[in-house]
């Protein structure tokens, strides 16, 4: 079996070489700002452990969703314009470039030998999901390579449980955690917390979990020191990859 290669850029933003593709995980690349959008204000405090220009070639870009500044801000957009091919929601694709596909969830686009297939997220609490916006995760498949769930900005375990039982053969989840609140949606998370990640690795089975969306955003109530914590309570160490910005590891 091949072995997933994974380098962290930041925040949501990962590099995955897999199956002789490589693949940007919502990409943002501005420096530290902040950004208004109606009562909504996002602080980025930690810019990017990698330019666009350090990745090389990239094979397709997998934007979870479109419409919120922490996975894909100002820099990233230009990014993902620019780039050989998109993939994101049917609702973010026309936003995106005559490049970019939208794939609503179980829909799949071959990219070389890999298959990828939207899967569901909830961004939030069912009440606040819909409010949030369409959001979808990705799950790669190729021959001879372990099946990768990305999961995008997802909070929900049910939904975790209907991609392990569709997609039985993960073995690696990429999961955006961080806990994210921000004060327009009250109290509800709008990603996993650490703690729901480390039951998630259980549902799913998974040899490997790599987190993402942990760090370099104010709204994001925890961090890698409490993944390892909760990871370490539920005797899943063996399992979490604990990987910061500018780290790599082949998995």
């Amino acid at each position: 079996m091949n072995k997933l290669t994974v380098r962290i850029v930041g925040g949501p933003t990962a590099v995955l070489d897999y199956a002789g593709q490589r693949v940007v995980l919502d990409p943002t690349f501005d420096d530290p700002r902040t950004y208004q959008n109606g009562p909504v204000t996002a602080t980025k405090f930690t810019g990017p452990s990698a330019a666009p220009t350090d990745l090389g070639p990239v094979d397709v870009v997998l934007v979870s969703h479109e419409h919120h500044i922490d996975n894909l801000d100002i820099s990233g957009r230009e990014y993902a314009r620019r780039a050989r091919r998109v993939l994101t929601t049917t609702s973010g694709a026309p936003n995106l470039g005559p490049l970019a596909t939208g794939l609503r969830p179980f829909e799949y686009a071959e990219v070389g030998d890999v298959r990828v297939t939207a899967v569901p997220a909830l961004h939030g609490s069912p009440e606040i999901g819909v409010v949030n916006g369409p959001v979808i995760g990705f799950v790669l498949e190729a021959t001879g390579w372990p099946t990768v769930y990305v999961s995008g900005d997802n909070a929900s375990l049910d939904v975790v449980a209907v991609v392990a039982e569709q997609f039985p053969a993960i073995e690696i989840a990429i999961l955006n955690l961080g806990a994210a609140q921000i004060a327009a949606r009250g109290e509800a998370f709008l990603t996993l917390t650490a703690e729901l990640a480390a039951r998630a690795a259980t549902l799913l089975g998974v040899r490997a979990v790599v987190p993402v969306h942990q760090d370099g955003w104010a709204h994001y109530t925890q961090g890698a020191d409490d993944v390892v914590r909760a990871f370490e309570t539920a005797g899943l160490t063996d399992v979490l990859v604990d990987l910061r910005p500018g780290d790599s590891a082949t998995v």
